[in-house]
């Protein structure tokens, strides 16, 4: 049995608090300090009622929606919960390996959840025929976590019937050079719902900010989930400013950046094929997901060392066998694989 609560900040709190965190996704060094002073000056309006009409309004600007095509919510977290609530559905599918909370929050509400597990052969692809025909609401990420594969949009769109609710978690598609192969904005998919993070780019976790785009019966019935008040008025300063133009061309420089890391961080990896190591190819996200001998115990070891980095075994479709390392910058990585290679070192020194 996987355990679906568990998320990479696990990794990193209590005795993991002065670790090197690799485990979690959220870009280093953020939030910037022009958002945070952004943020900051939102604090006088807190006597006040949130309002997110202008955030609102600007989201759906972003995307060249109306606003009826847009929901703000409490982070995506919140937005897989209304999703299972709100929408009536009898046969569920959910895409693996991805993030696990849809499943939790499906599971949550009650719904049998049935499971497409991508192979590792097939390099974790999507492929389109085999989601059941019969599922009602489908539910896969892009760039799906922890995989770091980037599915064609066409492809994904291939999923999408009437009558069923094609669900596109693209919380790290922000972190993609260009947002390729995005379906954000698209209003020609049947029963097409994208979720967005702001958290994960912007460094905005503690926040909980994100949103929804989709048709507007289905914004509808979010809405009616949702509690009163449900972002609060710094949280929507942070959504109107993290959608600007401003922010938009750094968010793009930042995946550039996040590319070429990427890129040092796989070549150093290849070094280390000899000992098993093997990363998933075509990486395309903010992190990189290796299999490698000993998974396990090179995790502790990195921790000895000073790295914290995501165990796979809770993801379904993984086993221990599996790690996900967060991209850093150059000196950040260069000093993990490093650190990867004692622990390599180290576990091939023990008895088998």
């Amino acid at each position: 049995m996987h355990d679906l609560r568990h998320h990479g900040d696990a990794e990193v709190r209590d005795d993991g608090s002065a670790l090197v965190d690799l485990a979690v996704n959220v870009r280093a060094g953020t939030p910037p300090a022009w958002l945070r002073e952004h943020i900051a000056g939102s604090v006088a309006g807190l006597a006040a009622y949130p309002d997110g009409r202008a955030a609102r309004a600007a989201v759906a600007a972003r995307h060249g929606l109306p606003v009826e095509r847009v929901l703000l919510t409490a982070g995506a977290a919140e937005a897989f919960v209304l999703l299972a609530r709100a929408l009536k559905v009898r046969r569920p599918v959910v895409v693996h390996p991805q993030f696990t909370e849809p499943e939790a929050a499906l599971r949550d509400a009650g719904h049998t959840v049935d499971r497409v597990l991508l192979r590792e052969e097939d390099g974790f692809r999507l492929d389109p025929g085999a989601v059941p025909e019969a599922a009602d609401l489908v539910v896969i990420g892009n760039p799906t976590n922890p995989t770091s594969v980037l599915h064609p949009a066409a492809d994904i769109a291939r999923l999408a019937r009437p009558g069923r609710t094609l669900v596109v978690d693209e919380a790290f598609l922000d972190a993609v050079p260009g947002e390729r192969e995005a379906l954000a904005g698209r209003t020609d998919v049947p029963g097409l719902v994208v979720l967005r993070s702001l958290t994960k780019t912007w460094g905005l976790a503690g926040l909980r900010i994100g949103y929804v785009l989709a048709g507007p019966e289905t914004i509808g019935l979010l809405t009616r989930a949702q509690p009163l008040w449900p972002v609060s008025t710094p949280a929507l300063a942070a959504a109107e400013a993290c959608v600007g133009p401003r922010a938009l061309a750094e968010a793009d420089e930042a995946a550039r950046r996040t590319a070429a890391d990427r890129s040092r961080l796989l070549t150093g990896l290849g070094e280390f094929a000899d000992r098993g190591v093997r990363a998933v190819e075509g990486a395309e996200g903010p992190f990189v997901l290796l299999r490698l001998p000993h998974a396990a115990a090179v995790r502790e070891r990195l921790r000895a060392l000073g790295f914290a980095v995501r165990r796979g075994d809770t993801f379904p479709g993984l086993d221990q066998r599996w790690l996900r390392v967060a991209v850093r910058d150059r000196g950040t990585t260069d000093a993990f694989l490093e650190a990867l290679g004692r622990a390599l070192d180290a576990s091939r020194a023990e008895p088998s």
